[in-house]
């Protein structure tokens, strides 16, 4: 009987063994499936830097936010108003005449002078001097004179003001590829000279400050006709190069703005402009230029720039889109 118990225990623990074999595996535990980032996604490559294509250019007429520009010849070109600067925004773009930017260089834009050309720029209120090499145009807002590359405003000393009163006075054509004057074979040519008039408006000047001390300029000379070419430029157009040498200079020792709305060379016209801009203040400033008679509208003076750029829209709403800022020297 013992025998027979132990027959069963014995086949009840070998269908026990056979039960476990023919269950089936537990499931394993799931995976964590981490995502996979997006793969970074294909850029165009970047614009090849623009190449630089230097060209002497005088321009056509052009229009922006309204005012007209007549860029022209103006070798006698002499002006003082409210100097601005640019720099990071524009570094490496192709200027006007096909250069290249480059705002730690001595350069500047202007809204009508021919490029390149070299031109003195006095800070009028510290008598820092400095020769710029103009290639580009501006600037565009209403009551600048000029606007100077980061590296010319910081040598004239009001990169972090923003602003300054500047006296620009023209010395001569610049050469296409180097710091000096233009050769010969860089004078204007005839076709490009005779192509844009004089703008259709009446003369405007702006400043009866004396010549810089210890910086000669060019002699004026009619516009009325070509420049006559020359085979060596005089020698204190070649000692003057946007080179960075700083000069000191005397200046006014004190200064006023004024919004000039015309410049005439006889008291009518003069008069009646000042009639219409009665209200504002006009007065008639009557003055001399080459010996001349010249009879300035002029509303002022201001000492902030604030006030002169309000005024300035004034008188422009009232017409006179030939209105500017201009700087004097200030007595008692």
């Amino acid at each position: 009987m013992a025998y027979a118990a132990g027959r069963v225990f014995a086949a009840a623990l070998l269908a026990s063994a056979i039960a476990a074999c023919t269950m089936p595996p537990k499931p394993a535990p799931p995976v964590a499936v981490v995502p996979q980032p997006p793969p970074p996604p294909v850029l165009p490559p970047p614009p090849p830097p623009p190449l630089a294509n230097p060209q002497y250019k005088v321009g056509t007429p052009y229009q922006i936010a309204g005012v007209w520009y007549y860029p022209r010849e103006e070798p006698d070109y002499d002006q003082t108003g409210i100097a601005s600067w640019y720099g990071a925004n524009f570094h490496g773009r192709l200027t006007a005449n096909g250069e290249i930017f480059d705002r730690s260089v001595i350069s500047a834009a202007h809204p009508t002078l021919p490029m390149p050309v070299n031109v003195r720029v006095t800070n009028l209120d510290n008598g820092r001097s400095i020769v710029v090499r103009i290639n580009d145009r501006g600037p565009f807002v209403r009551g600048r004179i000029i606007d100077l590359s980061e590296q010319a405003a910081d040598l004239l000393g009001f990169k972090l003001q923003g602003l300054a009163r500047v006296r620009v006075s023209f010395i001569s054509r610049a050469d296409l590829n180097s710091l000096g004057p233009a050769p010969i074979s860089q004078e204007t040519p005839p076709e490009v000279a005779t192509a844009v008039p004089a703008a259709p408006v009446s003369r405007i000047d702006s400043t009866s400050l004396p010549p810089v001390p210890g910086a000669m300029v060019a002699p004026p000379r009619a516009v009325a006709g070509l420049p006559r070419p020359v085979e060596r430029a005089p020698l204190f157009v070649q000692q003057q190069i946007p080179d960075g040498k700083v000069i000191q200079v005397p200046v006014p020792p004190a200064t006023a703005i004024y919004v000039q709305a015309g410049a005439y060379s006889a008291a009518m016209p003069a008069g009646a402009v000042a009639t219409k801009l009665n209200q504002l203040g006009a007065q008639v400033q009557r003055g001399t230029r080459d010996g001349q008679a010249i009879y300035r509208v002029r509303i002022g003076p201001f000492q902030a720039v604030e006030d002169a750029d309000a005024m300035l829209l004034r008188v422009q709403a009232l017409g006179h889109n030939d209105v500017q800022i201009v700087v004097e020297s200030q007595t008692g």
